[in-house]
């Protein structure tokens, strides 16, 4: 793999570079500005610490503090005896990562059971003041609306709005996201050069409006969660906003805390 030099920056022997962070968070901006720029893909393997720290001009111990908290962090995968690689919303093992929604009696492989999924909606339009905050988006900017529907057994289960901004999924269109049956981030990943890493999310408590109720096949007064999504590509770049009314007759949704 080509290496490419780069700036010295400050190590504990004195030698140039910028003091404001730790040096490893700097190695680990540097990183990630690889990954951004698309040098390392998902699902590829990077360089080995070694190589890392004659790039950087760095330690061996510091580079490995720095991908210590990218593994923490699901951005890179360590794979014994193979070496360290991009994580990828492709890999078996997170493709739901995302997807809090689990069944209360889970089919025998684990899954959900058989799923579907619908675009009802698909356009592009002008973002919205608030749309614009939460995206970091100029007012003249133009969004995408995806608004599709999720089931699993045959039940339709959750309905989506999503917001993406046009200019960083340029070409996305309803035929893409109908035909792919892979998760919508890996999608994302793979065809348009963004990775979601983290997500933002508010719950609470809902009733449905009469044209979410007949979407969504129930009787109105039927309760739903609502998830609201702010999710974010490399260095905190938001990438994403979302709105979920999920069904959870016979689903519940799931978190794990540290």
């Amino acid at each position: 793999m080509t290496t490419h030099s780069a700036p010295a920056v400050e190590e504990s022997n004195g030698t140039r570079g910028p003091a404001f962070a730790p040096l490893y968070l700097q190695i680990k901006s540097l990183i990630l500005n690889a990954f951004q720029s698309g040098e390392w893909k998902p699902g590829e393997p990077i360089p080995s610490e070694m190589e890392l720290a004659n790039r950087y001009r760095v330690s061996q111990g510091t580079v490995r503090k720095a991908i210590d908290e990218l593994a923490a962090e699901n951005l890179v995968i360590r794979r014994q005896g193979k070496g360290t690689f991009v994580a990828t919303h492709s890999a078996q093992h997170v493709r739901f990562r995302f997807l809090r929604l689990a069944p209360d009696a889970p089919a025998e492989d684990g899954s959900m059971g058989p799923a579907s999924r619908t675009i009802i909606e698909f356009k592009r339009t002008r973002t919205t003041a608030e749309l614009a905050r939460q995206l970091h988006l100029r007012s003249s900017d133009s969004v995408f609306h995806v608004r599709r529907v999720l089931g699993f057994a045959g039940k339709p289960t959750i309905l989506e709005d999503l917001w993406l901004p046009a200019n960083a999924f340029k070409g996305l269109s309803a035929e893409q996201l109908n035909t792919d049956r892979g998760p919508m981030y890996a999608l994302f990943e793979t065809k348009f050069g963004v990775r979601m890493v983290r997500a933002e999310e508010r719950l609470r408590a809902v009733l449905p409006t009469e044209e979410q109720a007949q979407t969504l096949q129930l009787p109105m007064g039927t309760p739903l969660l609502q998830v609201e999504r702010l999710a974010y590509t490399y260095h905190d770049q938001p990438m994403e906003v979302r709105q979920g009314l999920y069904l959870t007759e016979h689903h519940h949704y799931r978190n794990e805390l540290n």
